[in-house]
């Protein structure tokens, strides 16, 4: 990403303004209003960009905004509406579970039905399709089990152990040809696709956004350590079949080598990894606090939820011959659509 996409509204244009000027104190909007708040591409497109700060940074923006305190609370305000959504889609667990039955309770999660779309890459999908489906995984992808990391420094004992065995996998082992983001770039290069860093920002959809904003939001919050841990164990949980077919897809388009090697890696190290997820992380995090059974749960049920989402709506504009895109690659930009921001923003900045 050499510069900051088209904003998608009046939330975004807001934060990019306010990132396009040196670090300093301001008023933001009291509270955002938006219609659909798991998957508002305005919302999500803001959210994505605040979390980035975080991560590697963006484009032209000064590092010292990540700790800016007025920041900080623009950003609180946009993750109010995404986390009420969330607590009011998603239920949580009446009541605490003992390690044994956390364990069997996000395999029943993990075996929920969803919309099939690794089934459709596998044998229906375009190359078309393969490649918009890769570019919308690269917002994840690029910075795999970077959002799970935030929980490292929280957890201690067997419970970070077990964490650190999965991180050390994701990450290649030390070896940089290895790293499962670095993977991906190389299965993005070999469908002809730009594999830098957020190349694709400006075409990926809100409820694509969302899903990563979900571990972004997850893995940043200490409050909300039982929903990470629950949102890594369902993840490694629902990873090695789904790869599988996405991997046979890519072979049936005649995509070998690097475009399917990453695929294949994920058939072997998440089987490894989705008993230590959910025995060894999330059922010795139970074992430690039981009182976060209920939110590691949730957290599992959010992955799910919004998961599905996406891939329902994938499917659905693929199956009306439609891009899953915000449009087609190589087309133009599009307008940028208005939102309700309710409060004081700062002067100069209103949008």
């Amino acid at each position: 990403m050499s510069g900051l996409p088209p904003p998608r509204g009046e939330i975004s244009e807001l934060v990019e303004a306010v990132l396009a000027r040196p670090p300093h104190e301001f008023s933001g909007p009291e509270r955002i209003e938006v219609p659909e708040p798991l998957e508002d591409g305005d919302l999500h497109l803001a959210l994505y960009l605040l979390y980035e700060l975080h991560y590697r940074g963006l484009p032209g923006v000064d590092d010292a905004w990540e700790w800016e305190p007025s920041l900080l609370a623009l950003r609180a305000a946009l993750e109010r509406p995404f986390e009420s959504a969330l607590r009011d889609t998603v239920p949580r667990a009446p009541g605490e579970m003992g390690p044994d039955e956390i364990d069997v309770a996000l395999r029943e999660i993990a075996e929920l039905p969803g919309p099939p779309l690794s089934t459709y890459v596998r044998g229906q999908a375009t190359l078309g399709q393969v490649r918009e489906f890769l570019i919308h995984r690269s917002a994840y992808q690029l910075k795999e089990a970077d959002p799970h990391s935030w929980a490292l420094p929280r957890l201690y004992g067997p419970v970070k152990a077990a964490l650190v065995e999965i991180q050390t996998d994701e990450y290649g082992r030390g070896r940089t040809e290895w790293m499962h983001a670095e993977l991906f770039a190389r299965a993005m290069a070999a469908a002809g696709l730009d594999a830098n860093y957020n190349a694709y920002l400006d075409l990926i959809p809100g409820i694509t956004l969302a899903t990563v904003n979900l571990m972004s939001l997850f893995g940043l919050h200490r409050r909300l350590l039982g929903a990470i841990v629950g949102h890594l164990a369902v993840f490694e949980l629902t990873s090695s079949i789904p790869n599988r077919r996405y991997g046979d897809g890519l072979r049936r388009l005649g995509l070998t080598g690097d475009a399917t090697l990453f695929f294949d890696e994920h058939v072997e190290a998440d089987a490894v990894h989705e008993n230590i997820a959910a025995t060894d992380l999330a059922g010795g995090l139970v074992r430690q606090q039981p009182a976060l059974s209920p939110a590691v749960l949730w957290g599992a049920r959010a992955l799910h939820e919004l998961d599905s989402r996406w891939a329902d709506y994938v499917l659905g504009q693929w199956r009306q011959g439609r891009t899953s895109l915000r449009r087609e690659l190589n087309a133009g930009p599009r307008r940028a659509e208005p939102h309700q921001l309710v409060g004081a923003v700062a002067e100069g900045l209103d949008p």
